[in-house]
Formats: structure tokens, sequence, C-alpha cells
């Protein structure tokens, strides 16, 4: 069951799903059955390498990543870069989240890949983008994407532990 408006109001008040609450109700966050969530200023452009990197002999990967803070920036025509959203999640052990791009910026030519959040999950989101046919100005705090939770039919047995979990700012992979 997806959750609706009232439903979400509930659980934030409760100091699950999105916290501050106090930040989620004063801006406004919450649609007819969604969250927007708002974009902080740290972001992670990945590099555009000719040199393999493999997974099995990773090695220091920081090499493939320039991580920058700023109240604005440019997605340039297919970057990929990642970014995490102000709201810290907080999701019990029966809610899920699925997360999409608004459509404005879908509109744009942006993209970003399936997103679910696990029963469980609590942190920053972090937010895989990628750029378009042309460059696009992203500024701190615009709302590019939503979340819509849903109620699991029961609780889960394995709640999500992993390597993500309780994660702030963008993160690069952890392998």
């Amino acid at each position: 069951m997806i959750l609706s408006d009232r439903d979400i109001i509930e659980y934030v008040s409760r100091g699950l799903l999105i916290t501050p609450s106090s930040e989620v109700f004063e801006n406004n966050l919450i649609g007819p059955n969604s969250v927007d969530l708002r974009v902080n200023g740290r972001v992670v452009r990945l590099k555009n390498k000719k040199k393999v990197l493999d997974l099995e002999n990773i090695g220091n990967i920081n090499g493939y990543f320039i991580q920058e803070d700023c109240k604005e920036f440019i997605v340039k025509p297919r970057e990929h870069l990642l970014l995490s959203s102000i709201e810290y999640l907080k999701l019990p052990v029966d809610i899920m989240g699925f997360v999409s791009l608004k459509s404005t910026y879908a509109r744009l030519g942006l993209s970003i890949p399936p997103t679910i959040v696990n029963a469980g999950s609590e942190g920053e989101l972090t937010i895989e983008l990628i750029g378009g046919p042309f460059p696009v100005k992203i500024r701190r705090g615009d709302r590019i994407v939503q979340i819509v939770f849903v109620k699991l039919s029961s609780p889960t047995q394995k709640p999500y532990s992993g390597r993500y979990q309780n994660q702030r700012g963008p993160t690069i992979p952890r392998i």
C-alpha cells in the first residue's frame, strides 16, 4: 500500500521516514502520496578515465571521483554525478521507498536509475544523476527527486544494515 499524505504526516510527526520533521513541514515537502527531497550542495563528479576499474582489485578509487561543495552547479551533457539529499531518511522495518526524478527535470533530459530505499534504511539519500543533451544548472535546495513510501505486507525479517547505512553526503562506492 502506498502511503498517502495523511499517513506520511503521521509517520514524520513520530520522527520516522524523514527528519528533521520541522523542515519537512516548513518547506511543504509532502505531496499527495510522496515527499520531495532537496539536494544539498555536495556534489561528486565521476571522472571520464580510460583506466579500467577492476572491481576485484580495487585499490584506491578516489582518483575516479571529484568532490565539490557549492551553492549551485552545472550538470554537463551525459555527465554522471552523485548528489545527496538535505533530508535524512529513517525508514521503519515495515516501509520501503521508491525514488524518482521529478518530471520537470526528466523533461529537461536528466535521468536517475531506478532507486529503492530498503526497509530499515537510515541516512541521507545518495542520488545518481545523469546529464541530458544540454547543460542544466542545479541549486542547493532544488527539489529534484521524490520518494514514494510503500507499506510492506509484514515487517521485514532482515532490515537494511548494509554498507551505506547512516551515510552522510554523496557516498562513492564502498567496495
